[in-house]
């Protein structure tokens, strides 16, 4: 299948550097940040890959702005920030067709209801990404870990099976996206929501690697378990079972840290350390709301909420130190 990737960030670059790379298939980036596209364009539409830092070199890539783009994929993939996903979407919506899927594989909650809009639901699949990377720049991406490191889910909207999804799998396999197919659409999706809610978060507001956050001895029972419970909480009232079990979830973070990532920044630190406003209110913000819809309080996740805000606006009084490129 062809795939147009929306967003040239970190992820985006990821898989779509991995699908033209390893799974051979055609690939079209679209960007709608300005001084990305400018950055890309500039390296003569290049873009340099490292991987934990080394080996850095340039691939060349096809890439447009929104208004430019005339290509006709079979898989659209966004991967915009939760705030930035409207705007893409208006300037996209004439290039849209009735054969086309969407992708949606960004952090958080709320660009379901946004894709709804323009896609019909048999059209839509919702994915979450367990995958380490950094963007160092504009057109200038980190994968970290080895090669075939980490893992992706998907589910349709309709919660059924697909010619469209599997086909997906086969081309994802073969990029090294490690992926995996279920039929339960909103357990996929808050199951890295929830994950996030503790990782990305606390690790934002401390300044901190995955793995730092374990120097607190009782880090997993004094404050990602609270969180957890809050937020499956919420979901049962929902009436949203997730693919993971409370224990699970509190075992994934205790693996990530500690054996899978624990020199890993994540993605709201990255955009905290660069100055730009977090994705916090679609992940612990999210989760709150979704407590207070069902009838139900979440009072840590929104402190949470609001301590990464506080946070940001600290940023005028402390700036931080960006942590993300090697010492030199």
């Amino acid at each position: 299948m062809k795939y147009a990737i929306v967003g040239a960030g970190a992820m985006g670059l990821r898989y779509g550097i991995l699908l033209q790379e390893n799974a051979g298939v055609p690939v079209d980036f679209i960007e709608p940040i300005q001084a990305s596209l400018d950055a890309i364009q500039a390296q003569g539409n290049k873009v340099w890959k490292s991987r934990d830092h080394e080996d850095r070199h340039l691939i060349d890539i096809n890439i447009f702005s929104p208004e430019a783009y005339n290509g006709d994929p079979d898989v659209w993939i966004f991967f915009m920030k939760q705030m930035q996903l409207q705007d893409a979407l208006d300037r996209l919506s004439s290039k849209f067709k009735s054969h086309q899927t969407a992708l949606g594989a960004m952090n958080g909650m709320g660009h379901i209801e946004k894709l709804e809009k323009y896609f019909d639901q048999d059209k839509i699949i919702g994915g979450t990404a367990m995958i380490a990377t950094v963007l160092n720049d504009y057109g200038d991406v980190d994968f970290m870990g080895k090669e075939g490191a980490g893992s992706s889910v998907y589910a349709n909207l309709t919660q059924q099976d697909s010619e469209t999804i599997r086909a997906l799998e086969q081309d994802f396999q073969a990029a090294h996206l490690n992926p995996s197919i279920t039929n339960n659409f909103m357990g996929t999706l808050l199951t890295k929501v929830f994950f996030n809610a503790v990782e990305n978060s606390i690790a934002t507001m401390f300044q901190s690697r995955m793995g730092e956050l374990m120097a607190y001895d009782t880090f997993l029972e004094g404050v990602a378990r609270p969180l957890i419970n809050e937020a499956y909480d919420a979901a049962e009232a929902a009436g949203i079972t997730l693919i993971e079990s409370r224990d699970d979830m509190v075992k994934q973070v205790d693996y990530v840290s500690n054996v899978a990532n624990p020199l890993h920044f994540p993605s709201m630190y990255q955009d905290f350390v660069k100055g730009r406003p977090t994705e916090v209110d679609y992940i612990n913000g999210w989760i709150a709301d979704l407590a207070e819809k069902n009838g139900l309080q979440a009072p840590n996740h929104r402190l949470v909420t609001h301590f990464v805000h506080l946070a940001e606006a600290m940023r005028e009084f402390n700036p931080p130190v960006n942590q993300l490129l090697p010492k030199a």
